[in-house]
């Protein structure tokens, strides 16, 4: 099929301005090298300054790579964060050097203060300045939403959209939703976020066909399409590698289409972004199973329900309820003691994933729990 643009002008994104490391990250002046408390460092000398928040792990779709169609042992509610929990977590982060924070779920757009999450995370004072949110969604709930969150403070939008056609949507997400996610890109671009990038799991026999069409309609709407190879974090723990639709053979596949030329170093970013055909479009290949940049890797995630990790494939988390809440007739902790848990966890994160280790094991926790 050919990709068809939405009915809207299209103004094409531009690539990001870099720092110094070529990172693909907008430069926001000078960050300093410690705030408050110190930094984040893990024993491999890693200085961590990104925090990924997962708000819920409900979602209005159920991909099949993500979780199961039906009975979804949800978390509970009452183990789910309060907005001044996960905003108090936000700033004692900001006082040790995190100067990002993705939102993400599960959906985030799922949660009814959504707006006052952004505008209160938005507000913390980081090392550098104000943190910069951004947020990964699914794009449902955009029409209504994408105005008060730009309003909020929300800087950027990564929408997923795994497919252009409505059958093989309403396939892989078990939902006829495809025409509510395009409106969704509508209402991001009237918002006017930018660079606005939307999400693709290649997967192969599913829609691994659409790559170069995925490309184009991101060429058409002023998006940067990104591709993220299919990780080990599905419910059904089903993951082969030899059926993942790696980043060679996605390059391999584009460059037949278009002209690909690497933009420096990705240095701590996920992504190997590529102008096409001289830019100002990009694309950007997430190879975090084929060439992993654990390396380089400064994130840490909180979920849902208050437990730290210190890495996306990690086994072990760090709960940070009882010290949010208190615990055996103590009250909270003070901000010092959280500081020193969210050292220590990160002091022990470990070299890499490990999914090429004969021993790997798949976290326990889907994708939809630990958050993106």
């Amino acid at each position: 099929m050919s990709a068809v643009p939405l009915p809207m002008p299209a103004t094409l994104a531009r690539p990001e301005p870099t720092d110094e490391a070529g990172s693909g990250r907008a430069t926001r002046g000078p960050r300093a090298g410690a705030g408050s408390r110190g930094q984040l460092v893990d024993r491999f000398g890693r200085v961590h300054r990104d925090l990924r928040i997962s708000l819920t792990d409900r979602c209005s779709l159920r991909c099949t790579y993500c979780m199961p169609e039906q009975g979804v042992e949800w978390l509970a509610k009452s183990s789910i964060l309060t907005t001044d929990e996960i905003v108090r977590v936000a700033e004692v982060l900001a006082s040790l050097g995190i100067v990002e924070v993705r939102l993400t779920g599960g959906e985030p757009l799922l949660r009814r203060d959504i707006v006052d999450v952004v505008r209160r995370i938005s507000a913390i004072e980081g090392v550098s300045g104000p943190l910069e949110v951004s947020m990964t969604t699914n794009g449902l709930k955009l029409p209504e939403l994408a105005d008060p969150l730009r309003d909020a403070g929300l800087t950027r939008v990564n929408i997923s959209i795994d497919t252009l056609r409505p059958d093989r949507f309403a396939e892989l997400t078990r939902r006829d939703r495809l025409d509510d996610v395009l409106d969704g890109i509508r209402a991001a671009r009237r918002a006017g976020f930018s660079p606005l990038k939307l999400n693709a799991v290649p997967m192969r026999g599913v829609n691994d066909d659409e790559l170069v069409d995925l490309v184009q309609f991101a060429i058409d709407n002023g998006a940067q399409m990104r591709f993220i190879e299919q990780m080990p974090l599905d419910a059904g723990h089903t993951w082969s590698r030899t059926e993942m639709v790696g980043a060679d053979e996605i390059l391999d596949r584009l460059t037949r289409r278009f002209t690909l030329t690497p933009i420096g170093e990705r240095g701590s970013s996920p992504a190997q972004d590529y102008l096409v055909d001289g830019g100002p479009t990009t694309v950007g290949l997430i190879a975090s199973v084929s060439a992993p940049f654990c390396g380089a890797c400064d994130r840490v995630r909180l979920t849902a329900d208050g437990q730290l990790r210190n890495c996306l494939f990690a086994r072990e988390e760090s709960d940070l309820l009882p010290l949010l809440r208190g615990s055996h007739g103590r009250g909270p902790a003070d901000d010092d003691a959280l500081a020193d848990l969210l050292r220590r966890s990160i002091a022990g994160k470990r070299a890499g994933h490990g999914i090429d280790d004969p021993g790997f094991l798949q976290p326990q926790r889907p994708m939809s729990a630990i958050g993106g």
